[in-house]
């Protein structure tokens, strides 16, 4: 596993993190797989764990402790997320800060996720949604500052909205934000517009996360694909999107080269990007582990193949459905 320096906050972290989203909360979870999962992961250099309180109310939190538990000579850094208190998934215009996180808000679950993780200091604690327009609030820089200086909080990130990645450039450049996790892909390129040069000038750390466009990028949906009453996923595949997505999946297959997977595809674009500090995709199974960490092994994609994957961006605008 290749290493990268985790922004100004200085950290080692595997380019391949762990994202936990759907270790909670996703239909088709086995608690066994997953344990072994996430062991295998750290055998192989994977040492940045991405969770959020959301997932499952606790429950992906609770997880990623018990992890910490049983490997306590291993460095692995803890990222989580404080869900916004209106439990409005994204943020919308004209939110009001008191409406998503009040000051004492914060604390709150700040304190439920230390509890949860079983640790004294979140490595990186995040906010689960954001608008931009909460860059000058002095009330969360606060808070964020009083967490940090406490101790309980080494860094602070945002996790910006679905296909908004701009919505987050004033907030950035305010100082008090470490690190920002955005959707970052083969289909969703946009970041590198505007947030990546502002991060690299920054020196703010970049999760790229969703790699695989929620499974578009796996190759393995097709536009019959349904999943089980009460899974995420039905809410978001809404038919427009789900044949749309096909299509562009579809599209890619004939330029993946011989031996290689859509999967290993999609994670390779994303390295070439000196901006991304590690990326967080999810896993439940350990042959997906070693797969997805394998692609981390300093090998760039050709000039060509990069050339033509810039061909496939696809820019999208939030949508009913997009949460």
């Amino acid at each position: 596993m290749e290493t990268r320096k985790f922004g100004r906050l200085g950290w080692e972290v595997g380019e391949i993190g762990y994202g936990m989203w759907g270790l909670a909360g996703w239909t088709g979870g086995d608690d066994d797989a997953t344990a072994v999962a996430l062991r295998r992961s750290v055998e192989l250099g994977c040492n940045f764990f991405d969770t959020a309180w959301a997932y499952g109310d606790g429950v992906s939190e609770r997880i990623l402790g018990r992890l910490l538990l049983e490997i306590p000579g291993k460095r692995l850094y803890t990222a989580t997320k404080i869900p916004p208190k209106n439990r409005q998934w994204p943020s919308r215009r004209g939110s009001k800060l008191e409406e998503c996180f009040p000051p004492e808000y914060i604390r709150e679950y700040t304190e439920k996720s230390l509890d949860n993780l079983g640790v004294a200091t979140i490595d990186l604690q995040q906010f689960h949604v954001w608008e931009d327009d909460w860059a000058d609030d002095d009330r969360w820089r606060r808070a964020v500052e009083d967490l940090k200086d406490q101790g309980l909080v080494r860094g602070f990130g945002v996790s910006v909205n679905r296909w908004e990645p701009t919505n987050v450039v004033r907030t950035l450049q305010t100082g008090a934000i470490d690190a920002v996790q955005v959707i970052y892909n083969i289909f969703d390129q946009s970041p590198e517009d505007e947030l990546f040069p502002l991060c690299r000038e920054l020196d703010i750390a970049v999760i790229a996360r969703v790699p695989f466009d929620e499974g578009t990028l796996t190759g393995t949906l097709t536009k019959e694909t349904t999943w089980p009453e009460g899974d995420w996923r039905n809410t978001y595949f809404v038919p427009e999107n789900l044949s749309q997505s096909v299509d562009r999946a579809e599209a890619l297959r004939s330029i993946i080269p011989a031996g290689m997977t859509m999967p290993e595809l999609a994670l390779r674009f994303i390295l070439q990007e000196p901006a991304v500090s590690t990326i967080i995709p999810g896993m439940r199974k350990m042959a997906h582990v070693e797969a997805n960490m394998a692609a981390s092994d300093g090998r760039p994609l050709p000039p060509r193949l990069m050339r033509e994957l810039r061909e496939h961006r696809w820019d999208r605008t939030p949508t009913s459905w997009s949460q």
